[in-house]
């Protein structure tokens, strides 16, 4: 499965014309309905809509659909509704007449004084009539299941960069590390043989009262305490393990953004481990490197979903 990004944008137009069969739809001018989709990173699925009041009744459709493919961040669905302009005078319908008359007549029977239509007037409800109330039913979840795709697309484009960047810090997290599998050993021998050394200086400037034995002894003991407190061995063993599951998780795919977060606390736990236990600069220098790795890796996962 691919590695899918939290961040993605993607749009879909659908433009109408004319030509519906009925009088009253032919009347109505082109018309162009937009739909974008926006998401960004978030610890869940937070979806929101703006929708236009003509297209309101189609959220909970859209939320179902939504929620099906994604499975966390900040979503926001946004649709606009743009109906073209027609300066040009329009002949009202037979119909429209029909209506405009009855109404008239109506109200000329409770309200005798009341003016009678003008040509103005109706040619205003005519060219309200052209801009009324279109129906989307067939157009918005179409053009919603388009843009969802192409959102999916741009997800997994950019989840494919992701992984391709943390699988290099991978790569070199596991150099460094094996840059400081020597260095412990190397440390533990000098400090033994600098006991020993400070041991037989101390023994030149006794009187004989202390057995040679029982100096270099104690200061073996000194070198095998400073030798525990300063091994990394263990630290190293985890961290090799954390980057071997994240390796694991990137090249499986799917949902790994929250396991993929776990593992970075840990190699940064690990990392930071290893910085305190250091009594060379060489590690002292390792262990930064570590940290910025994984903090470059940090800030890449909290996109992933």
């Amino acid at each position: 499965m691919p590695v899918y990004s939290m961040t993605g944008y993607a749009s879909a137009q659908h433009s109408t014309a004319s030509n519906a069969p009925d009088s009253d739809a032919k009347n109505q001018p082109p018309g162009q309905l937009g739909l974008e989709i926006r998401s960004v990173n978030s610890r869940f699925l937070d979806l929101s809509f703006r929708l236009p009041e003509d297209l309101r009744q189609f959220e909970p459709t859209l939320r179902e659909l939504v929620s099906a493919k994604l499975k966390r961040g900040k979503v926001e669905v946004r649709a606009s509704i743009e109906v073209a302009s027609n300066t040009s005078v329009q002949d009202p319908s037979p119909k429209l007449l029909q209506r405009l008359n009855a109404v008239q007549d109506n109200v000329k029977a409770w309200l005798p004084q009341a003016s009678a239509l003008s040509v103005a007037d109706v040619l205003r409800f005519a060219a309200a009539e052209q801009t009324g109330t279109r129906d989307w039913s067939a157009s918005v979840m179409p053009l919603a299941e388009k843009a969802l795709k192409e959102l999916m697309a741009a997800r997994q484009r950019e989840g494919g960069k992701l992984s391709t960047m943390l699988l290099e810090r991978l790569s070199q997290l596991r150099t460094l590390a094996l840059q400081a599998v020597p260095l412990v050993p190397q440390l533990v021998a000098q400090q033994r043989q600098r006991f020993l050394d400070r041991w037989k200086e101390a023994m030149a400037l006794t009187d004989g009262s202390t057995l040679p034995e029982a100096a270099q002894d104690r200061a073996l003991t000194e070198a095998t305490a400073f030798a525990i407190r300063i091994d990394v061995a263990e630290e190293i063993t985890r961290l090799n393990s954390h980057l071997d599951e994240i390796e694991r998780l990137i090249k499986k795919g799917g949902e790994i953004g929250k396991r993929l977060d776990f593992l970075i606390q840990e190699l940064h736990r690990e990392a930071n481990t290893m910085g305190s236990k250091s009594a060379a600069l060489e590690l002292t220098h390792i262990s930064v490197d570590m940290k910025v790795l994984i903090e470059q890796m940090r800030e890449q996962v909290q996109n992933i979903e």
